[in-house]
Protein backbone atom coordinates (compact mmCIF):
# COMPACT_ATOMS: atom_id res chain seq x y z
CA UNK A 1 0.00 0.00 0.00
CA UNK A 2 1.61 3.66 -1.01
CA UNK A 3 -0.56 6.69 0.53
CA UNK A 4 0.25 9.01 -2.75
CA UNK A 5 -1.79 11.86 -1.17
CA UNK A 6 -0.16 14.87 1.44
CA UNK A 7 -2.43 13.58 4.10
CA UNK A 8 -2.11 10.91 6.70
CA UNK A 9 -4.73 8.24 5.66
CA UNK A 10 -6.42 5.11 7.25
CA UNK A 11 -7.35 2.43 4.99
CA UNK A 12 -9.96 -0.52 5.54
CA UNK A 13 -9.62 -3.67 4.02
CA UNK A 14 -12.55 -5.88 2.90
CA UNK A 15 -12.63 -9.32 1.02
CA UNK A 16 -15.42 -10.04 -1.64
CA UNK A 17 -16.24 -13.42 -3.39
CA UNK A 18 -17.58 -16.69 -2.42
CA UNK A 19 -14.12 -17.17 -0.55
CA UNK A 20 -15.00 -14.25 1.92
CA UNK A 21 -16.03 -16.54 4.44
CA UNK A 22 -12.60 -17.91 5.14
CA UNK A 23 -10.21 -15.21 4.17
CA UNK A 24 -9.06 -12.67 5.99
CA UNK A 25 -6.48 -9.41 6.23
CA UNK A 26 -4.10 -8.85 8.30
CA UNK A 27 -3.70 -6.00 9.45
CA UNK A 28 -7.58 -5.27 9.08
CA UNK A 29 -6.52 -1.64 8.88
CA UNK A 30 -3.53 0.52 7.74
CA UNK A 31 -2.95 4.26 8.73
CA UNK A 32 -0.04 5.59 6.24
CA UNK A 33 1.74 9.24 6.25
CA UNK A 34 2.27 10.86 2.67
CA UNK A 35 4.31 9.01 0.50
CA UNK A 36 4.71 5.49 3.07
CA UNK A 37 4.93 2.66 1.67
CA UNK A 38 3.38 -0.77 3.94
CA UNK A 39 2.26 -4.30 3.44
CA UNK A 40 -0.54 -6.47 4.41
CA UNK A 41 -1.22 -10.22 4.42
CA UNK A 42 -4.03 -11.79 2.65
CA UNK A 43 -4.69 -15.21 4.39
CA UNK A 44 -6.94 -17.84 2.98
CA UNK A 45 -8.14 -20.80 5.67
CA UNK A 46 -10.07 -22.72 3.55
CA UNK A 47 -12.34 -25.85 5.95
CA UNK A 48 -11.60 -29.27 5.01
CA UNK A 49 -15.35 -29.08 4.06
CA UNK A 50 -17.22 -30.45 0.99
CA UNK A 51 -18.64 -26.72 0.57
CA UNK A 52 -15.56 -26.08 -0.40
CA UNK A 53 -15.29 -27.25 -4.48
CA UNK A 54 -11.92 -27.90 -5.29
CA UNK A 55 -10.12 -25.52 -8.28
CA UNK A 56 -9.57 -21.83 -8.57
CA UNK A 57 -11.72 -19.74 -6.80
CA UNK A 58 -11.59 -15.37 -7.66
CA UNK A 59 -11.58 -13.00 -4.63
CA UNK A 60 -11.22 -9.24 -4.69
CA UNK A 61 -10.03 -6.86 -1.92
CA UNK A 62 -11.47 -3.79 -1.54
CA UNK A 63 -9.76 -0.88 -0.14
CA UNK A 64 -11.15 1.25 1.69
CA UNK A 65 -9.91 5.36 2.81
CA UNK A 66 -11.79 6.85 5.51
CA UNK A 67 -11.16 10.35 3.92
CA UNK A 68 -14.65 11.77 1.90
CA UNK A 69 -11.95 12.47 -0.69
CA UNK A 70 -10.39 9.59 -1.70
CA UNK A 71 -12.12 6.37 -3.84
CA UNK A 72 -12.00 2.86 -2.88
CA UNK A 73 -10.06 0.51 -5.03
CA UNK A 74 -10.30 -2.90 -5.36
CA UNK A 75 -7.82 -5.39 -6.50
CA UNK A 76 -8.44 -9.12 -7.94
CA UNK A 77 -6.71 -12.32 -7.57
CA UNK A 78 -7.37 -16.03 -7.65
CA UNK A 79 -6.76 -18.76 -5.32
CA UNK A 80 -6.67 -22.16 -5.88
CA UNK A 81 -7.98 -25.41 -3.23
CA UNK A 82 -6.41 -28.33 -4.20
CA UNK A 83 -8.61 -31.30 -3.80
CA UNK A 84 -8.73 -33.97 -0.91
CA UNK A 85 -11.15 -37.29 -0.74
CA UNK A 86 -12.70 -38.43 2.27
CA UNK A 87 -15.08 -41.45 2.44
CA UNK A 88 -17.30 -43.01 5.00
CA UNK A 89 -19.83 -45.89 4.22
CA UNK A 90 -22.34 -47.72 6.91
CA UNK A 91 -24.23 -51.03 6.08
CA UNK A 92 -27.82 -51.09 6.70
CA UNK A 93 -28.66 -53.47 7.96
CA UNK A 94 -25.87 -54.88 9.54
CA UNK A 95 -27.29 -58.65 9.76
CA UNK A 96 -30.37 -59.97 8.16
CA UNK A 97 -32.06 -63.49 8.11
CA UNK A 98 -34.28 -65.06 5.91
CA UNK A 99 -35.07 -68.41 4.45
CA UNK A 100 -33.60 -67.71 0.73
CA UNK A 101 -31.30 -64.95 0.84
CA UNK A 102 -30.75 -61.73 2.95
CA UNK A 103 -30.85 -58.21 1.97
CA UNK A 104 -28.88 -55.33 2.78
CA UNK A 105 -27.81 -51.69 1.43
CA UNK A 106 -24.84 -49.62 1.57
CA UNK A 107 -24.20 -46.28 2.11
CA UNK A 108 -21.37 -44.25 0.52
CA UNK A 109 -20.79 -40.57 1.89
CA UNK A 110 -18.71 -38.49 0.18
CA UNK A 111 -17.09 -36.01 2.58
CA UNK A 112 -14.19 -34.94 0.03
CA UNK A 113 -14.75 -31.68 -2.22
CA UNK A 114 -14.33 -33.29 -5.73
CA UNK A 115 -17.05 -36.12 -7.51
CA UNK A 116 -15.46 -39.32 -6.48
CA UNK A 117 -16.13 -43.12 -8.37
CA UNK A 118 -15.62 -45.55 -5.70
CA UNK A 119 -15.17 -49.53 -6.01
CA UNK A 120 -17.30 -51.79 -4.71
CA UNK A 121 -16.44 -54.95 -3.82
CA UNK A 122 -17.67 -57.99 -1.29
CA UNK A 123 -16.32 -61.30 -0.19
CA UNK A 124 -17.85 -63.85 1.96
CA UNK A 125 -16.57 -65.10 5.06
CA UNK A 126 -17.08 -68.53 4.37
CA UNK A 127 -18.12 -70.98 0.91
CA UNK A 128 -21.58 -71.88 1.47
CA UNK A 129 -23.19 -68.16 0.48
CA UNK A 130 -22.16 -66.25 -2.32
CA UNK A 131 -22.60 -62.36 -2.32
CA UNK A 132 -22.72 -59.43 -4.62
CA UNK A 133 -23.57 -56.15 -5.21
CA UNK A 134 -25.83 -54.65 -7.50
CA UNK A 135 -23.19 -52.66 -9.24
CA UNK A 136 -19.56 -52.25 -9.10
CA UNK A 137 -18.88 -48.89 -8.87
CA UNK A 138 -20.64 -46.09 -7.19
CA UNK A 139 -20.41 -42.28 -8.39
CA UNK A 140 -20.91 -39.64 -5.59
CA UNK A 141 -20.94 -36.05 -5.40
CA UNK A 142 -19.13 -33.96 -2.90
CA UNK A 143 -21.06 -33.40 0.66
CA UNK A 144 -23.91 -36.44 -0.86
CA UNK A 145 -24.44 -40.00 -0.19
CA UNK A 146 -24.99 -42.76 -2.88
CA UNK A 147 -26.95 -46.05 -2.10
CA UNK A 148 -25.90 -49.64 -3.58
CA UNK A 149 -27.55 -52.73 -2.87
CA UNK A 150 -25.96 -55.62 -1.18
CA UNK A 151 -27.42 -59.42 -1.42
CA UNK A 152 -26.26 -63.05 0.45
CA UNK A 153 -27.46 -65.68 -1.27
CA UNK A 154 -26.75 -69.39 0.28
CA UNK A 155 -25.30 -72.06 -1.64
CA UNK A 156 -28.30 -74.80 -0.83
CA UNK A 157 -31.45 -74.82 1.32
CA UNK A 158 -31.48 -75.77 4.97
CA UNK A 159 -34.67 -77.56 5.44
CA UNK A 160 -34.85 -78.03 9.30
CA UNK A 161 -32.52 -77.45 12.07
CA UNK A 162 -30.48 -74.94 13.89
CA UNK A 163 -30.18 -71.62 11.68
CA UNK A 164 -26.48 -70.91 9.87
CA UNK A 165 -24.45 -67.65 10.21
CA UNK A 166 -22.99 -66.51 7.00
CA UNK A 167 -20.89 -63.72 7.82
CA UNK A 168 -18.99 -61.67 4.70
CA UNK A 169 -17.65 -57.99 4.66
CA UNK A 170 -18.05 -54.88 1.91
CA UNK A 171 -15.27 -53.01 0.73
CA UNK A 172 -15.90 -49.20 -0.56
CA UNK A 173 -12.65 -48.56 -2.38
CA UNK A 174 -11.62 -45.08 -2.90
CA UNK A 175 -10.01 -43.71 -6.00
CA UNK A 176 -6.04 -43.16 -6.12
CA UNK A 177 -5.65 -39.19 -5.81
CA UNK A 178 -4.61 -37.29 -8.49
CA UNK A 179 -2.43 -34.59 -6.31
CA UNK A 180 0.17 -35.46 -4.01
CA UNK A 181 -2.28 -36.29 -1.20
CA UNK A 182 -2.08 -39.91 -0.11
CA UNK A 183 -4.77 -42.14 -1.42
CA UNK A 184 -7.62 -42.96 1.43
CA UNK A 185 -7.92 -46.29 3.07
CA UNK A 186 -10.60 -48.57 1.60
CA UNK A 187 -13.78 -48.72 3.71
CA UNK A 188 -14.53 -52.55 5.50
CA UNK A 189 -17.80 -52.87 6.50
CA UNK A 190 -18.75 -56.57 8.04
CA UNK A 191 -22.22 -58.22 7.75
CA UNK A 192 -23.94 -61.31 8.60
CA UNK A 193 -26.93 -63.45 6.76
CA UNK A 194 -28.71 -65.76 9.63
CA UNK A 195 -29.81 -68.46 7.16
CA UNK A 196 -33.68 -70.21 8.21
CA UNK A 197 -34.80 -73.33 8.01
CA UNK A 198 -37.51 -74.03 5.01
CA UNK A 199 -39.57 -76.04 7.81
CA UNK A 200 -40.08 -73.49 11.28
CA UNK A 201 -39.01 -75.47 14.48
CA UNK A 202 -42.17 -75.41 15.74
CA UNK A 203 -44.04 -77.62 13.21
CA UNK A 204 -42.75 -81.17 14.24
CA UNK A 205 -44.43 -80.07 17.61
CA UNK A 206 -47.72 -78.57 16.14
CA UNK A 207 -47.92 -81.78 14.39
CA UNK A 208 -47.85 -83.65 17.34
CA UNK A 209 -50.03 -81.47 19.08
CA UNK A 210 -52.96 -82.11 16.22
CA UNK A 211 -52.60 -85.69 16.27
CA UNK A 212 -52.97 -85.73 20.35
CA UNK A 213 -55.94 -83.24 19.61
CA UNK A 214 -57.22 -86.01 17.01
CA UNK A 215 -56.75 -89.00 19.40
CA UNK A 216 -58.17 -87.61 22.29
CA UNK A 217 -61.19 -86.72 19.98
CA UNK A 218 -61.77 -90.28 19.39
CA UNK A 219 -61.52 -91.39 22.57
CA UNK A 220 -64.32 -88.91 23.48
CA UNK A 221 -66.48 -90.43 20.43
CA UNK A 222 -65.84 -94.15 21.04
CA UNK A 223 -66.26 -93.56 24.89
CA UNK A 224 -68.81 -91.50 25.36
CA UNK A 225 -70.83 -90.06 22.40
CA UNK A 226 -71.52 -93.52 20.30
CA UNK A 227 -72.77 -95.86 23.14
CA UNK A 228 -74.93 -92.52 24.24
CA UNK A 229 -76.47 -92.15 20.57
CA UNK A 230 -76.56 -96.17 19.86
CA UNK A 231 -78.77 -96.12 23.55
CA UNK A 232 -80.94 -93.73 22.49
CA UNK A 233 -81.83 -95.38 18.80
CA UNK A 234 -82.42 -98.70 20.86
CA UNK A 235 -85.10 -96.99 23.12
CA UNK A 236 -86.62 -95.39 20.26
CA UNK A 237 -87.61 -98.74 18.76
CA UNK A 238 -90.09 -99.66 20.62
CA UNK A 239 -93.23 -102.24 19.78
CA UNK A 240 -96.00 -100.07 18.33
CA UNK A 241 -92.94 -98.12 16.67
CA UNK A 242 -92.36 -101.95 15.46
CA UNK A 243 -96.29 -102.44 14.60
CA UNK A 244 -96.78 -99.29 12.74
CA UNK A 245 -93.80 -99.80 10.63
CA UNK A 246 -95.10 -103.58 9.86
CA UNK A 247 -98.56 -102.42 9.43
CA UNK A 248 -98.13 -98.88 7.49
CA UNK A 249 -100.41 -97.45 11.03
CA UNK A 250 -99.75 -95.30 13.71
CA UNK A 251 -99.90 -98.62 15.78
CA UNK A 252 -103.07 -98.10 17.45
CA UNK A 253 -104.39 -101.33 14.54
CA UNK A 254 -104.32 -102.10 11.12
CA UNK A 255 -107.28 -101.19 8.76
CA UNK A 256 -109.22 -104.48 9.88
CA UNK A 257 -109.04 -103.09 13.07
CA UNK A 258 -106.92 -105.28 14.59
CA UNK A 259 -103.10 -104.90 15.51
CA UNK A 260 -101.48 -107.28 12.85
CA UNK A 261 -100.84 -106.78 9.14
CA UNK A 262 -103.15 -107.20 6.40
CA UNK A 263 -102.67 -111.08 6.28
CA UNK A 264 -102.88 -111.38 10.26
CA UNK A 265 -106.21 -112.92 10.99
CA UNK A 266 -107.87 -113.91 14.26
CA UNK A 267 -107.12 -117.25 15.75
CA UNK A 268 -110.19 -119.36 15.58
CA UNK A 269 -110.82 -120.23 19.45
CA UNK A 270 -113.23 -123.78 20.03
CA UNK A 271 -114.85 -124.76 23.13
CA UNK A 272 -114.09 -128.06 24.52
CA UNK A 273 -116.47 -130.65 22.91
CA UNK A 274 -117.62 -128.27 20.16
CA UNK A 275 -116.78 -128.34 16.60
CA UNK A 276 -114.35 -125.84 15.06
CA UNK A 277 -116.63 -123.16 13.11
CA UNK A 278 -115.32 -122.21 9.91
CA UNK A 279 -112.61 -119.85 9.18
CA UNK A 280 -113.78 -116.31 9.03
CA UNK A 281 -112.73 -114.84 5.36
CA UNK A 282 -110.99 -111.11 6.21
CA UNK A 283 -113.30 -108.01 4.88
CA UNK A 284 -112.01 -106.53 1.42
CA UNK A 285 -110.77 -103.31 1.38
CA UNK A 286 -113.08 -100.36 -0.29
CA UNK A 287 -111.30 -99.18 -3.15
CA UNK A 288 -110.56 -95.80 -3.78
CA UNK A 289 -112.55 -93.65 -5.80
CA UNK A 290 -111.18 -92.15 -8.90
CA UNK A 291 -110.72 -88.68 -8.39
CA UNK A 292 -112.02 -86.02 -10.51
CA UNK A 293 -110.12 -84.59 -13.62
CA UNK A 294 -108.79 -81.22 -13.18
CA UNK A 295 -110.64 -78.45 -15.30
CA UNK A 296 -108.27 -77.14 -17.81
CA UNK A 297 -106.59 -73.38 -16.19
CA UNK A 298 -107.54 -70.44 -17.31
CA UNK A 299 -105.83 -68.60 -20.17
CA UNK A 300 -102.34 -67.27 -18.30
CA UNK A 301 -102.35 -63.42 -18.54
CA UNK A 302 -99.29 -62.15 -20.66
CA UNK A 303 -96.03 -60.96 -18.78
CA UNK A 304 -95.35 -57.58 -17.30
CA UNK A 305 -93.63 -54.76 -19.65
CA UNK A 306 -91.14 -52.38 -18.46
CA UNK A 307 -92.40 -49.06 -18.67
CA UNK A 308 -90.77 -45.58 -18.26
CA UNK A 309 -92.29 -42.16 -18.59
CA UNK A 310 -91.13 -38.48 -17.89
CA UNK A 311 -92.73 -34.85 -17.64
CA UNK A 312 -91.52 -31.48 -17.30
CA UNK A 313 -93.65 -28.49 -15.53
CA UNK A 314 -92.50 -24.85 -15.79
CA UNK A 315 -94.28 -22.76 -12.93
CA UNK A 316 -93.85 -19.18 -12.70
CA UNK A 317 -93.57 -17.17 -9.66
CA UNK A 318 -96.35 -15.26 -8.11
CA UNK A 319 -99.22 -18.00 -9.69
CA UNK A 320 -101.14 -20.63 -8.85
CA UNK A 321 -99.34 -24.10 -9.06
CA UNK A 322 -98.75 -25.77 -12.24
CA UNK A 323 -99.00 -29.61 -12.82
CA UNK A 324 -98.16 -31.99 -15.40
CA UNK A 325 -99.14 -35.95 -15.64
CA UNK A 326 -96.32 -38.15 -16.29
CA UNK A 327 -98.28 -41.75 -17.05
CA UNK A 328 -102.00 -42.47 -17.11
CA UNK A 329 -102.68 -45.97 -16.95
CA UNK A 330 -104.70 -47.88 -19.62
CA UNK A 331 -107.82 -49.79 -18.88
CA UNK A 332 -107.37 -53.56 -17.91
CA UNK A 333 -103.69 -52.56 -16.90
CA UNK A 334 -102.07 -51.77 -13.44
CA UNK A 335 -98.65 -49.51 -13.50
CA UNK A 336 -96.37 -51.17 -10.54
CA UNK A 337 -94.15 -47.81 -9.61
CA UNK A 338 -90.74 -49.00 -8.15
CA UNK A 339 -88.53 -45.88 -9.37
CA UNK A 340 -88.80 -42.40 -8.92
CA UNK A 341 -86.41 -39.42 -10.14
CA UNK A 342 -87.27 -35.73 -9.39
CA UNK A 343 -84.70 -33.07 -10.74
CA UNK A 344 -84.42 -29.43 -9.50
CA UNK A 345 -81.84 -28.35 -12.39
CA UNK A 346 -82.14 -24.55 -11.21
CA UNK A 347 -81.61 -24.65 -7.97
CA UNK A 348 -85.56 -23.38 -7.50
CA UNK A 349 -87.42 -22.94 -4.22
CA UNK A 350 -90.94 -23.70 -3.88
CA UNK A 351 -92.54 -27.21 -3.35
CA UNK A 352 -93.53 -30.22 -5.43
CA UNK A 353 -96.22 -32.83 -4.95
CA UNK A 354 -96.20 -36.07 -7.00
CA UNK A 355 -99.84 -38.04 -7.19
CA UNK A 356 -101.11 -41.29 -8.13
CA UNK A 357 -105.13 -40.23 -8.37
CA UNK A 358 -107.68 -37.60 -7.16
CA UNK A 359 -106.37 -37.28 -4.05
CA UNK A 360 -103.72 -39.79 -3.41
CA UNK A 361 -100.72 -37.82 -2.44
CA UNK A 362 -98.22 -39.83 -1.77
CA UNK A 363 -94.57 -37.51 -2.20
CA UNK A 364 -94.03 -33.97 -1.25
CA UNK A 365 -90.50 -32.50 -1.33
CA UNK A 366 -89.42 -28.83 -0.85
CA UNK A 367 -87.24 -27.87 -3.89
CA UNK A 368 -84.51 -26.31 -1.87
CA UNK A 369 -83.33 -29.15 -0.42
CA UNK A 370 -82.45 -31.07 -3.51
CA UNK A 371 -81.28 -30.42 -7.03
CA UNK A 372 -81.94 -34.31 -7.71
CA UNK A 373 -83.62 -36.86 -5.68
CA UNK A 374 -84.04 -40.50 -6.44
CA UNK A 375 -86.16 -43.07 -4.92
CA UNK A 376 -86.26 -46.89 -5.17
CA UNK A 377 -88.82 -49.07 -3.74
CA UNK A 378 -88.82 -52.62 -3.13
CA UNK A 379 -92.65 -52.73 -2.30
CA UNK A 380 -93.71 -51.54 -5.68
CA UNK A 381 -96.44 -48.63 -5.80
CA UNK A 382 -99.69 -49.99 -7.60
CA UNK A 383 -101.68 -47.83 -9.80
CA UNK A 384 -104.38 -49.15 -11.52
CA UNK A 385 -106.48 -48.32 -13.87
CA UNK A 386 -107.37 -45.20 -14.63
CA UNK A 387 -105.03 -43.58 -11.93
CA UNK A 388 -102.71 -40.82 -13.60
CA UNK A 389 -99.00 -39.80 -12.14
CA UNK A 390 -99.07 -36.24 -11.87
CA UNK A 391 -96.69 -33.52 -10.55
CA UNK A 392 -97.65 -30.05 -9.68
CA UNK A 393 -95.16 -27.68 -8.93
CA UNK A 394 -95.30 -24.16 -6.46
CA UNK A 395 -92.89 -21.89 -7.35
CA UNK A 396 -91.92 -19.19 -4.66
CA UNK A 397 -88.15 -18.43 -6.29
CA UNK A 398 -86.38 -18.73 -9.75
CA UNK A 399 -83.01 -20.38 -8.86
CA UNK A 400 -79.98 -19.29 -11.75
CA UNK A 401 -77.31 -21.76 -12.39
CA UNK A 402 -73.86 -21.30 -12.69
CA UNK A 403 -72.44 -19.27 -15.81
CA UNK A 404 -75.58 -19.12 -17.24
CA UNK A 405 -78.75 -16.34 -17.27
CA UNK A 406 -81.34 -15.98 -14.90
CA UNK A 407 -84.42 -18.05 -15.92
CA UNK A 408 -87.70 -16.49 -15.78
CA UNK A 409 -89.83 -19.66 -14.68
CA UNK A 410 -89.62 -22.50 -12.52
CA UNK A 411 -88.45 -25.90 -14.59
CA UNK A 412 -88.63 -29.31 -12.43
CA UNK A 413 -88.66 -32.94 -14.17
CA UNK A 414 -89.87 -36.60 -13.07
CA UNK A 415 -88.87 -39.58 -14.63
CA UNK A 416 -90.90 -42.73 -13.79
CA UNK A 417 -90.12 -46.75 -13.95
CA UNK A 418 -91.85 -49.87 -13.22
CA UNK A 419 -93.79 -52.44 -15.21
CA UNK A 420 -97.24 -52.19 -16.95
CA UNK A 421 -99.24 -55.23 -15.23
CA UNK A 422 -102.39 -56.69 -17.11
CA UNK A 423 -104.79 -57.20 -14.81
CA UNK A 424 -107.91 -60.03 -14.92
CA UNK A 425 -111.43 -58.73 -16.03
Amino acid sequence: MRNSGSTVEEYRFEVAGACAAWTTVEPATLSLYPGDVESVSVVFRPPRDPSVPAGETPFGVRVVPTSDHAEPVVPEGRVTVAPFTEVTAELVPRGSHGVRRGAHKIAVDNRGNTPLTVGLTARSGTERARVSFDRSELTVEPGRAAFAELRVKPGKHLWRGTPVVHTFQAVVTPPAPESEEPAAPPVVLDGSYQQEAVLPRWLPRALALVCVLALILAGFWYGLLRPAVKSAAREAITPEVIASATTGTDGTGGPNGGSGGPSAAPAPTTAPGVAPTAKATPTPRPKPKPSAKPKPSAKPLPPDVPTSAQVQVRDAVGGGPSSGTALTVPSGKAFRLTDIVVQNPQGDAGSVVVTTGEGSRFLTLALENFRDSDYHFVTPIVVPAGGRVTMTVTCRKVGRPVGAPAPGRCAESLLLGGTMQSVKP
